[in-house]
C-alpha cells in the first residue's frame, strides 16, 4: 500500500513538473499594438496628434515593461491575462487614435487646399494690378518669389505633405505683402477723392475752353491711358498712350521718371524728332515751379535735384516707358500732329472719374 501511495505521488509530480515547466502563451495582442504604433506613425501621428500619440506611446512602453517583468517571473506564476487586457485597452485606443489622426489630416488637407487657393487668385489679382501702371515693374520681383513658393507649397500638398505645404504657404505672406506695399500707395491716389475731384475741374475747365473759343484741346487720362482731342468741346479722336516709368505719379523733379499733372498748351511741334514727331509742352508751369520750392524746401525731394523740363507729347510706340513724357504710335502722332497747333490747351490728369480703371483695382485689395 506504501509503494501504492508513493508510486501516485511520483506520477503527481511529474505531471505538475510537465504543466509547469510550460509557459503560458504571450499575448498577440502585444504584437498588433506594435505593428499599430508604427502605422500611426506612418499616418503622422506626430503631427496630427502628438500629445495622444505620445500618451499611447507610454502606454505601449508600460505594457512592454509589465511583459518583461511578468516573464521573468517563475514559470508556475506567470499570468499574461492583466497584460491581454491592457493591450486590447491600448489597441481600441489606437483606432481611436487613427480616427482622429484622419480627421485632423482631413481638415489639415482643406485648410492648405483653401490657403492654395487665396494665394493663387490673390498673386494673379496683384499681377493684373502691375500691368496696370509701369510702376507694377516693382512688385513683380516679390510676386515672382511667391509664385515659386506656392509653385512648391502646391507640389507637396499633392504628395499629401501638408506640414511641409503649410511651411511654404507661411512665408509667401511676407512676398505679398510687400508687393502691396509698393502697389497700394500709389493706387490710393486714384482712390482718393480730393485728387479725382481736383481732376476733374481741370478737365472741366479745358474742354469749356475749347466748346467756348472753338479750339482743339486735349486731355491726358493716366488710368485710362488715353489721350482725347476735344473740338468744340466735345471727343473728336482718342488714342492710345503709354507713360513714364513711373508715369503713374505726379512729376515732382527732373529724373523722378514721372509723368506731370496738370494744366499746359502745346509750345512747340517738332516736325522730326528722337521719337518720329514730337508736340512739347510747358513743363514746369507756374504750379509745377511753386510746388517744386515747397518740396525742395520741406525735404520731400533731393535738396540738390532739378525741376526739369521737356515734356513731350511723341512718337515711339504707346507701349513703351518714357523717362516722363507721353507715348504713342508714330501713325496716331501724325493724326494728332495734323490736328493741333501751337497754344492748344493739353491737360494730363489721372483721372476725370471715381470709378476708374485704376480705383476698381484696388477693390480687388
Amino acid at each position: 500500500m506504501v509503494q501504492n501511495i508513493v508510486k501516485k505521488a511520483l506520477i503527481l509530480s511529474i505531471m505538475i513538473m510537465a504543466i509547469g515547466c510550460s509557459a503560458p502563451e504571450i499575448p498577440p495582442e502585444i504584437q498588433t499594438a506594435e505593428k499599430q504604433e508604427h502605422n500611426l506613425w506612418l499616418s503622422g501621428a506626430e503631427i496630427y496628434a502628438p500629445d495622444e500619440f505620445n500618451h499611447y506611446r507610454i502606454s505601449l512602453r508600460k505594457v512592454k515593461d509589465d511583459l518583461i517583468k511578468e516573464k521573468s517571473r517563475f514559470t508556475w506564476f506567470q499570468d499574461y491575462r492583466p497584460i491581454q487586457a491592457e493591450s486590447r485597452t491600448l489597441i481600441e485606443a489606437g483606432s481611436n487614435l487613427q480616427k482622429i489622426i484622419l480627421d485632423t489630416r482631413n481638415i489639415k488637407k482643406a485648410s492648405i487646399s483653401d490657403k492654395i487657393y487665396f494665394f493663387k487668385n490673390r498673386i494673379e489679382t496683384l499681377k493684373g494690378l502691375t500691368e496696370m501702371i509701369n510702376e507694377g515693374r516693382l512688385a513683380r520681383k516679390d510676386l515672382i518669389k511667391a509664385e515659386l513658393l506656392l509653385s512648391e507649397a502646391t507640389n507637396m500638398y499633392n504628395k499629401s505633405d501638408y506640414k511641409a505645404a503649410d511651411g511654404k504657404l507661411k512665408n509667401i505672406s511676407g512676398y505679398i505683402k510687400a508687393a502691396e506695399n509698393t502697389l497700394r500707395p500709389i493706387l490710393d491716389r486714384y482712390a482718393d477723392r480730393s485728387h479725382i475731384k481736383k481732376w476733374q475741374k481741370m478737365a472741366d475747365e479745358t474742354i469749356a475752353e475749347s466748346k467756348n473759343t472753338g479750339i482743339p484741346a486735349i486731355i491726358v487720362n493716366k488710368s485710362e491711358r488715353t489721350l482725347i482731342l476735344y473740338k468744340n468741346g466735345v471727343p473728336f479722336r482718342t488714342y492710345d498712350v503709354g507713360l513714364g516709368r513711373n508715369g503713374s505719379l505726379d512729376k515732382s523733379y527732373a529724373g523722378d521718371q514721372k509723368t506731370p499733372e496738370g494744366k499746359y498748351r502745346i509750345t512747340k511741334k517738332l516736325s522730326a524728332s528722337r521719337f518720329h514727331k514730337a508736340l512739347l509742352i510747358n513743363y514746369p508751369n507756374e504750379e509745377d515751379m511753386r510746388n517744386f520750392i515747397s518740396a525742395k524746401k520741406n525735404g520731400l525731394i533731393p535738396s540738390k535735384s532739378k525741376i526739369g523740363g521737356l515734356i513731350e507729347i511723341h512718337g515711339g510706340g504707346k507701349d513703351s516707358m518714357t523717362y516722363g513724357c507721353i507715348s504713342m504710335d508714330n501713325n496716331m502722332i501724325d493724326s494728332l500732329f495734323s490736328l493741333v497747333n501751337v497754344g492748344t490747351p493739353v491737360t494730363i490728369v489721372g483721372a476725370v472719374d471715381h470709378n476708374n480703371t485704376l480705383s476698381s483695382a484696388m477693390e480687388g485689395l
